[in-house]
């Protein structure tokens, strides 16, 4: 069975040296369900929470901003990491604490917040002469790389460090990566896992799937989220608003039973479609029917999730030209968000086109493969 960093604090309690803050959120527990909050007060003098998208307890929703507050839970104050002003360490909070504790699950996928929330923490720590200490969890893919990296002109908060999509490492060696890469000098400490080998996937942990927010509800959905969360810059539905996020997909201007058989006919390894017809209760759409698939995935060593959302939007654009939109950007000076979560501005042309640009994702994830070797903790077997 996989421990987890935040199994291990007692054999490190050397490290949490001081006043100790901990960026949290519900993922934030032992591999016995226990909270980390109580595994540090109980070991350490634990001052304050910090609140990464989400919130400490998961209770804000995706991409709603929120201020600081009192975790009624654990009676501790807590500082927003992600507010409309800021989403980094300021020197106030910085004088809080001498020692801080990052344990948040992420998914293995570039997209996720956290790990800009990660690199902040590097720079602001090392900057502040503070020690940030990570509880490692394993990456739910495994050592799956797949996609193109992140282009310095699209970084942002969903894509903030040049790594492809699917980048596979843990949420430890990637800190080391950016610690070193970026040459922040942080008093970076890592409590490793247990028993853990590059190749395990979530399913080899020997645990129950904690949901990192509530748009990840199931590993299923992990594994398709590398492909299927690109939909959120288009204008149809990436499945919010349905028992099924980033696994079933859709608009009100398409025919379930059409759309599936042309997905089914592109072939896609590891993954199949069945119609499907669905009213958001949120988000985009919400309240009006809409036609699409759901996938299911049928052979997960096959999946390839990021050419699959590649392809979805290919087969988008050319079956409704009329009406399937990329959404504009929020700000008149921005870039589409589409370009922000793939990480270059390849679609905003015209004439891309597919092949070519899974080709370049093919070389540039067999690069960060080499790059990655020198920050790998874990044995392959």
């Amino acid at each position: 069975m996989v421990l987890f960093g935040a199994d291990r604090v007692a054999d490190f309690r050397h490290l949490f040296a001081g006043r100790t803050a901990l960026l949290t959120g519900p993922s934030g527990r032992t591999s016995g369900n226990v909270p980390t909050i109580d595994v540090l007060k109980a070991c350490c003098d634990l001052r304050l929470l910090l609140a990464p998208e989400h919130g400490v307890r998961g209770d804000k929703a995706a991409g709603a901003l929120f201020s600081d507050e009192i975790d009624i839970e654990s009676g501790l104050p807590v500082r927003s990491l992600y507010t409309k002003t800021s989403k980094r360490l300021s020197p106030e909070t910085l004088a809080l604490f001498d020692t801080l504790v990052y344990d948040i699950a992420d998914v293995g996928c570039r997209y996720y917040t956290f790990l800009t929330t990660l690199r902040y923490c590097i720079e602001d720590c090392a900057a502040a002469g503070k020690r940030l200490v990570v509880l490692d969890r394993p990456n739910p893919l495994g050592d799956r790389v797949e996609g193109g990296l992140l282009r310095q002109e699209t970084a942002s908060f969903v894509g903030g460090y040049p790594i492809p999509v699917c980048y596979g490492l843990t949420c430890g060696e990637l800190a080391r990566m950016m610690n070193a890469e970026l040459g922040c000098g942080c008093d970076l400490q890592v409590v490793p896992c247990s028993g853990l080998r590059r190749s395990m996937t979530f399913r080899d942990w020997g645990h129950c799937w904690v949901m990192p927010s509530l748009g990840i509800p199931r590993y299923e959905t992990a594994l398709l989220y590398p492909g299927t969360c690109l939909i959120e810059g288009t204008n149809c539905s990436e499945g919010r608003g349905t028992a099924d996020p980033f696994g079933i997909l859709g608009a009100p201007f398409i025919r379930g039973e059409a759309f599936c058989r042309a997905f089914n006919d592109l072939g896609c390894p590891g993954v199949e479609a069945t119609p499907v017809y669905f009213t958001p209760t949120t988000s985009k759409h919400q309240g009006t029917l809409c036609g699409g698939i759901q996938l299911h995935i049928t052979e997960e060593s096959r999946l390839e999730p990021v050419a699959m959302g590649v392809k979805l939007l290919d087969l988008l654009r050319r079956m409704y030209p009329s009406d399937f939109q990329f959404l504009p950007p929020v700000r008149p000076d921005g870039k589409p968000f589409l370009s922000l979560l793939a990480g270059h501005r390849d679609f905003e042309r015209p004439d891309w086109d597919a092949k070519t640009l899974l080709d370049r994702y093919a070389q540039e994830s067999q690069a960060f493969r080499q790059r990655k070797a020198p920050y790998e903790y874990y044995p392959k077997e």
